[in-house]
């Protein structure tokens, strides 16, 4: 049986975006850190990632279907943090968000990974951003970097 996997690498002509929401800019600044260490570990070039800024969350979707309807980039890496507080607000962003992220993934066909921390409290999500639980930014962005080479095995 024949297994197509992608690979762990980049060969430095891919073209990433980054959307950030940057609503609890605390922890998704160091989300955007882990997502560009990612890439430049796995071989991008420093020149082909960009990072594109939006209020929050619930804002991602749009940027995502501007950015891929550019046909600029090759993947984009989304990044923020919902943390639930005393209201239903919560669940309707982190809702809409993934839902919002994964419509417009699947309309375009680029890989799309979605790093957006929905948590509990401040202190699951500090551990989420590159404490205990690792950096769910770099996490996102590695799965953008192995669905970009299994993209090409398959074509």
């Amino acid at each position: 049986m024949k297994i197509i996997e992608g690979k762990l690498s980049l060969n430095g002509s891919e073209k990433i975006a980054v959307i950030n929401g940057r609503f609890n800019h605390i922890i998704t600044d160091r989300l955007v850190e882990g997502a560009q260490d990612a890439f430049l570990r796995h071989g991008g070039n420093k020149d082909n990632i960009e990072l594109i800024l939006v209020p929050g969350a619930f804002e991602i979707p749009f940027a995502l279907e501007k950015a891929l309807s550019s046909g600029k980039y090759d993947a984009v890496c989304c990044v923020g943090a919902v943390i639930r507080g005393s209201t239903p607000h919560f669940d309707y962003i982190s809702a809409e968000a993934t839902k919002g992220i994964a419509t417009v993934g699947l309309k375009y066909g680029k890989p799309v990974a979605n790093g957006v921390l929905t948590t509990d409290t401040i202190e699951q999500a500090i551990e989420r951003a590159g404490s205990k639980a690792g950096n769910k930014g770099a996490e996102a962005m590695v799965t953008i970097i192995e669905m970009l080479d299994l993209y090409s095995e398959m074509a």
